[in-house]
Formats: structure tokens, C-alpha cells, sequence
């Protein structure tokens, strides 16, 4: 058979814009379930197990990796290994998320009275309210869906989208409740960009002292290229004897010299220098100052790092936003 491609993409648009009507119909479902879901997870235990077979197991671990990034202690629990053991991790008292597009899931219908027994709470995301599950755990969400979003309605689509979306709600909810900030969010993160971003300082990857090009105003253009190239980290700071800062020379301001001079001997920093360039606090989060450096028509490779006093301290590069050399 051969590919249609306007036919295939065509499906694949089907296909997101029934998901995501799926979602805009589960949100006027949930009703006063979904508040007392949340009062049950805020108030209830030290951490949320989460747990479900199959697609909507696989559901369940991403809603259980994005409860605990965002300030709740979550565990996914596969409910098969539960019955042999695994039930441990459950600890008295911890509220208990199950997701089941059926409703009628026997593993999970076996966990409910071993669950109760121990205190839980339990909190059920389904795709049919009226269903085994539906009748007995404490609180119930409407994940149904009236067909699947692929071309044959069979495929866990629209209804794995919807249980992931109200996993989604109720951690977005207890984000807000908790009072969970970026600063919390970067220590959940510690060894990715984002973690970097959010905890770090532009201080605590600047470059300083004698790592920096200083020159002052009256440097020969050649004592500059010099200083800069003993120091490659794309610029020199142009500073009084106070070292106030009185402009920035980069390798672009160079080039542009070079273009535009022919005979560059009788040429200073200050010639060639950026008067005022945009500069940074040292405190300043690495994520402000990407934000700076980057959200502009003409990003900035590396920006002078200027203290309350109004002194030139240092020098960071958007490599150093990053950790690279």
C-alpha cells in the first residue's frame, strides 16, 4: 500500500483535535470530586501511591514521576507485584491513586479491601464511573471518553490523554496548595538544565580576576587583542582605576573595527569599545540572565557582571549558563 501523505496528516490532526475535546469534556465532568480529591492528597499520608496495569500503568508512572518533581512524594505500585509483596510500599494511612479505563481491572479490584484495611484513601481515575471500581473506592474521577481518537476507536488515545491530563490537574493543584516555587522545583532537578538554572547564581559561574581582559580607556587596540587573547573568554571589560565599568569590547566590535579602519595603530579601547552595554547582577539566576541573553533580537554572548557599587566583578558567557568550557 502506498503512503497518502495528505491522507495521513489529516488523521494525525483528527486524531489531536479529538484528544484534545476529550479533555475540554473531561474538565466539566470532574465536578466536587475532583476537590475532595485534592483535600485527600494534601491532608492525607506521607506520600501518594499511584498504580494501574498496562497503558494506563504506564499513565500511572508519569503521574507519579510528576507528583514527586512537584513537591508530593508519590511511588508508582505495579498492582501485580502488590499482591506479592509489593504492597509494603504502601505505608498506613498513604492515599492511593488508581487509574482503569475499565473500571473492572482484577488486579486492582483485589488491592481495594487489603488497601481499606490499612486506612487509604483510595482515589480512582476511570473510564467508567458505574463500573466494579466505581462502586467502592472513596472518591471517583470521570476519565470516560465517547470514542478513542484513532481512525478505529480501539486504541488507548483519547482516554490515556484524559487520565494523564487529570494527573496533570490534581498535581498542578497541590503545586499551588503546597506553595511549591521555581527554587523548589530546581532542587528536584539538580542535575539537569533546569535544575542548574534555578538554583545557580550568575556568581556562582562567572569568571573573575585575573581570568577577565581588563584594559582601561586609553589601551592600544593592540594591548586589547592581547588581553583577549590571553583571555579567551570573547571580550574585555573597559574599566577606570576603580574599575568602574566604561564599556565592553567583544570580538564582534574588533572585526567591525577591522572592517571599517584600515590603519588601526592609533586606535584605543575606547574607540572600539560598546559604551553602556547591557550588563547583570551577580545574584541574578542563571534563568533571568539566559532570559536577557537569549529573549532578544540580537542575543548577547557574554555580559559584564556589575556589583550594587557600580564595579566591574566579573565576566559570564551563555557557555557558562550552560556548564560547557
Amino acid at each position: 500500500m502506498e503512503l497518502d501523505p495528505d491522507r495521513a496528516v489529516c488523521a494525525a490532526q483528527r486524531c489531536m483535535d479529538a484528544e484534545g475535546r476529550a479533555i475540554l469534556d473531561a474538565r466539566t465532568k470532574l465536578g466536587g470530586a475532583i476537590r475532595i480529591a485534592i483535600t485527600v492528597l494534601f491532608t492525607c499520608g506521607a506520600k501518594t501511591v499511584v498504580t494501574g496495569i498496562g497503558k494506563s500503568g504506564l499513565i500511572g508512572r508519569k503521574i507519579a514521576a510528576t507528583l514527586c518533581s512537584t513537591g508530593t512524594p508519590a511511588a508508582f505500585m505495579h498492582p501485580v507485584e502488590a499482591l506479592h509483596g509489593d504492597l509494603g510500599m504502601c505505608a498506613p494511612g498513604d492515599p492511593v491513586i488508581m487509574l482503569s479505563k475499565s473500571g473492572s481491572t482484577p488486579e486492582l479490584l483485589a488491592l481495594v479491601p487489603l488497601l481499606k484495611q490499612s486506612g487509604s484513601k483510595i482515589i480512582g481515575i476511570l473510564g467508567s464511573t458505574e463500573s466494579q471500581l466505581g462502586r467502592v473506592l472513596d472518591v471517583v474521577l470521570d476519565a470516560s471518553v465517547s470514542r478513542e481518537a484513532d481512525p478505529l476507536d480501539i486504541a488507548p488515545t483519547s482516554s490515556a490523554v484524559v487520565a494523564l491530563a487529570i494527573g496533570d490537574a490534581l498535581a498542578s493543584a497541590l503545586m499551588v496548595s503546597r506553595g511549591f516555587t521555581l527554587e523548589d522545583y530546581g532542587r528536584s532537578h539538580p542535575g539537569g538544565q533546569l535544575g542548574r538554572s534555578l538554583l545557580l547564581a550568575v556568581q556562582d559561574v562567572m569568571h573573575t580576576g585575573s581570568r577577565v581582559a581588563w584594559v582601561a580607556p586609553g589601551s592600544t587596540l593592540k594591548e586589547v587583542v592581547v588581553m583577549m587573547t590571553e583571555h579567551p573568554l570573547g571580550a574585555a571589560c573597559v574599566v577606570d582605576e576603580a574599575r568602574r565599568l566604561l564599556g565592553l569590547i567583544t570580538d564582534g566590535d574588533l572585526r567591525r573595527v577591522l572592517r571599517r579602519v584600515d590603519d588601526i595603530r592609533s586606535l584605543s579601547a575606547a574607540d572600539a569599545m560598546t559604551p553602556e552595554p547591557t550588563t547583570i547582577a551577580p545574584q541574578v539566576r542563571l534563568r533571568e540572565a539566559l532570559e536577557l541573553m537569549e529573549n532578544r533580537p540580537s542575543q548577547i554572548g557574554v555580559l559584564p557582571v556589575v556589583d550594587t557599587q557600580g564595579v566591574c566583578v566579573g565576566l559570564v558567557r551563555v557557555h557558562d549558563m550552560y556548564g560547557r568550557p
